[in-house]
């Protein structure tokens, strides 16, 4: 273990897939293909949700501050990991860990905002449709989406400026593939029991009220569209909803597993999948999901296609 006499080491190793070395090269090659996939599906969403006059409601102004979200979400940590994945020096530096720190979080904690926010649209619009315009107005839609990038930024301000402070007695060598709170807290040495129990609390605010507020709005989703007499009625009112639900299972299933247990629990291996998935793997899928499931979205992107085509 190396050891350094300064308050904070000038850069961190990060020893990543050190024990599987026959990882890096395959996961190399997946996030080279994956991120220009993920920011080029992403963009997309948001083009078309700008352009087509047919996809100006809530629900899709939400889904392009999703698609911005995820875009800002992997560029935090891709380059970094495709840099150390292609290098023998496998390093960032302290400034480049907190700059890291700061917007991982920022997006972690407002994606599940967001996604919370998006569920609570959606039962608006199924369970209130008489109601649904007055309800989300363009103010308030502006208002909602202002407190969670706000609520996400607060969070990731203050969780990280407290594990910062922590002691790291000289020691440089961080056990993941990049820069995470609770890694950082479970290799600092010293008291750590208020940092774990400060950011336990954080996360049930951040990732386990956001998850009971969208399950209890598919369980009133659930219930209404179980009412609704034609089958046709029914399939459509599944189908706008199906596609936000798997982006949610995918997003915070491994959240869950990764905040909601204090850090000295975490096995050696779990935070780099964790965050492989959360941070790479759902910002990837979720343009294919909300696009093949919904009909406007291919409707759109065919428009737009079609329209750049024509253009040449």
């Amino acid at each position: 273990m190396i050891l350094i006499n300064k308050s904070h080491p000038e850069e961190f190793i990060l020893l990543g897939f050190a024990d599987h070395p026959w990882l890096e090269s395959p996961l190399f090659v997946i996030l080279l293909i994956t991120y220009p996939m993920a920011m080029m599906g992403n963009i997309a969403i948001i083009l078309v949700s700008r352009l087509d006059p047919r996809l100006h409601s809530p629900m899709y102004f939400f889904l392009t501050n999703l698609s911005f979200l995820d875009m800002c979400y992997t560029t935090s940590i891709v380059p970094q990991m495709l840099v150390n994945l292609g290098s023998s020096k496998k390093t960032i530096s302290y400034l480049g860990c907190v700059i890291q720190l700061y917007f991982f979080h920022l997006m972690g904690g407002t994606e599940c905002l967001l996604l919370a926010l998006m569920s609570l649209d959606r039962y608006v619009a199924i369970c209130r449709p008489l109601h649904y315009t007055i309800i989300m107005n363009q103010q308030i839609c502006l208002l909602l989406v202002s407190i969670v990038w706000l609520s996400g930024m607060t969070y990731a301000v203050s969780e990280v400026t407290v594990t910062l402070q922590l002691p790291l007695c000289g020691i440089n060598k961080l056990d993941h593939v990049l820069c995470e709170m609770p890694v950082l807290i479970k290799m600092a040495c010293g008291e750590k029991s208020a940092n774990e129990l400060l950011l336990s609390v954080a996360c049930i605010f951040i990732v386990a009220v956001p998850l009971c507020l969208v399950l209890a709005s598919y369980a009133c989703i659930g219930q209404a569209v179980l009412k609704i007499n034609s089958s046709e009625g029914r399939k459509k009112a599944f189908g706008t909803c199906s596609s936000h639900l798997i982006v949610v299972l995918l997003f915070f299933g491994p959240a869950v597993s990764m905040y909601l247990q204090p850090p000295t629990s975490i096995t050696r291996d779990q935070p780099k999948f964790m965050a492989l998935f959360y941070g790479v793997v759902t910002p990837t899928l979720n343009p294919f999901i909300y696009t093949l499931r919904n009909k406007d979205v291919k409707a759109a992107l065919a428009n737009l296609m079609r329209g750049t085509s024509s253009y040449k």
